[in-house]
């Protein structure tokens, strides 16, 4: 097999992966309604349907991308693929809602060993000047994943019933899994530099896992109440306690260069403040939208289509402003893009024509998928050697708590206090305004990426402004040339 169409090979399943977790997801609401009305289920329960899901797969996303790194990342993506197959069919055959929850949990489990290994595998077989290319079309598959979802779950529900959407991942999954027989990759290193450090894996597992249960239970609770003070603090106290592991261990979970790599996680910073702004923006306008104008899931998913669009569309055109400009300024133009974007919804009421709320949503989606993928293209690209599973799932654990965090600001806001319930719709200007603080906050991040952009019939050379193991790259590469 020539090296192109391994590269292309590696892409397909690459997408595939994405778009299998991507559709799930979207998937999942519109199945929700109809599997509670099967079950006599209460809200709480249908909640944790997608709440195990996030728990399991937000723990376990730094561990298996380390795993991958030790075994290898075919492996991991075929392990995960079979598996998040297996739990689609149990979910399928389901007789209770309990059984969901619980194949649900394993469904994320499954899901957090293939998604690092689909980005690690990425920067195996793509060279540096064409990796933002693979990124960006990634990145718009996994933007028409999500705005088929609905769509597809929509036609799948009404005749066939919610288990319809689990059984379309059976075959789809076990095909990619038979693809990855194919794929070929890098023989990890079996010289113990990969040992997998038990305690630290329990600690960073244990202290997601509370992190995001905490963020879940926001909406419900509020920031001030009990629960939520007591899981933070519980998180806080596992964070400092696997810090201080980290230092003493040989072995760390997060390797010393990983953290030392100020591209990487600036990277991972810069998106974990994006998603907060953008999927909690998405939740203020969809409780607006429902909840105060009295649209249905359908006409609200059409208002909402310009941010899909733009994402799709906005991908390629991200790729290649990364090329010719390089990671700071794509990364800082897709940054206030989004800030003006949810700046812009704040704007909405009553008596907004739809052009306003089309326009913005449009302009959060362009500035979304520059971020995505110049963040994306840094932190694949810029991965230490054989550290790509680990960085991976460190950049898709950021992906999962940032949404998480977004939601929790809003709905504290919205969902508590005096002004909560009926009274809460006056709220949503404020509450989208500082989201827009907190999207804001991703220009700091954005700033200390590398500078370079493409400089025809020039070589990389030695940064000038200063930043931190800069690199001019050569034409066309999203990422620095020193960590080669």
């Amino acid at each position: 097999m020539t090296e192109t169409a391994r590269a292309r090979l590696v892409l397909l399943v690459s997408v595939a992966g994405a778009m299998i977790v991507a559709l799930d997801g979207t998937v999942l609401s519109v199945a929700q309604p109809s599997l509670q009305r099967d079950f006599g289920a209460g809200v709480a329960q249908v909640q944790w349907t997608s709440t195990s899901y996030l728990l399991a797969v937000a723990a376990l996303l730094v561990v298996a991308g380390r795993l991958g790194d030790r075994y290898g990342h075919p492996l991991m993506l075929r392990l995960g693929l079979l598996g998040f197959a297996a739990a689609s069919a149990g979910i399928a055959l389901a007789p209770g809602i309990g059984w969901v929850i619980g194949l649900r949990a394993a469904q994320g489990v499954f899901g957090a060993l293939l998604q690092p290994a689909t980005l690690a595998l990425l920067r195996s077989a793509y060279p540096e000047e064409r990796l933002g290319r693979a990124v960006a079309l990634r990145t718009s598959a996994i933007g028409v994943a999500a705005a088929a979802g609905p769509v597809l779950g929509g036609a799948l529900v009404g005749p066939l019933g919610w288990r319809a959407v689990f059984v379309i991942n059976v075959p789809v999954a076990l095909a990619s899994a038979a693809v990855t027989l194919a794929v070929r990759a890098p023989a990890p290193p079996r010289d113990g530099s990969q040992r997998l450090d038990l305690p630290g894996a329990a600690l960073l597992t244990t202290a997601l896992a509370a992190l995001v249960h905490t963020l879940v239970g926001v909406p419900e609770h509020g920031w001030t109440a009990p629960p939520t003070l007591l899981g933070l603090t519980a998180v806080a106290a596992l964070a400092t306690a696997f810090a201080a592991h980290e230092r003493r261990t040989s072995q760390p979970i997060v390797p010393r260069a990983v953290a030392r790599s100020v591209p990487v996680t600036a990277s991972m910073t810069l998106l974990l403040v994006t998603t907060a702004g953008m999927f909690g923006a998405l939740f203020v306008t969809t409780f607006f939208l429902q909840n105060v104008l009295g649209y249905g899931p359908l006409d609200c998913g059409l208002r909402v289509l310009p941010l899909t669009a733009l994402m799709v569309l906005g991908a390629p055109v991200a790729g290649a402003a990364l090329r010719r400009h390089g990671p700071r300024r794509t990364a800082t133009a897709g940054s206030l893009l989004v800030v003006l974007g949810v700046a812009g919804l704040s704007r909405l009421d009553a008596d907004s024509p739809w052009t306003v709320a089309g326009a913005a949503f449009a302009v959060l989606g362009a500035g979304f998928a520059a971020v995505m993928v110049t963040a994306t293209g840094t932190v694949v690209g810029d991965a230490p050697p054989g550290y790509a599973g680990v960085v991976g799932g460190l950049k898709q654990t950021a992906m999962n708590v940032g949404p998480a965090f977004g939601i929790a600001v809003a709905a504290g806001m919205m969902l508590t206090g005096p002004q909560a319930g009926g009274g809460a719709a006056p709220r949503m200007g404020p509450a989208l305004l500082v989201l827009a603080g907190v999207t804001a906050l991703g220009l700091l991040p954005a700033a200390l990426l590398p500078r370079g952009g493409a400089k025809p019939g020039k070589d990389g050379n030695s940064g000038k402004d200063g930043s931190p193991g800069e690199a001019v790259p050569r034409a066309g590469t999203p990422v620095e040339e020193d960590v080669r």
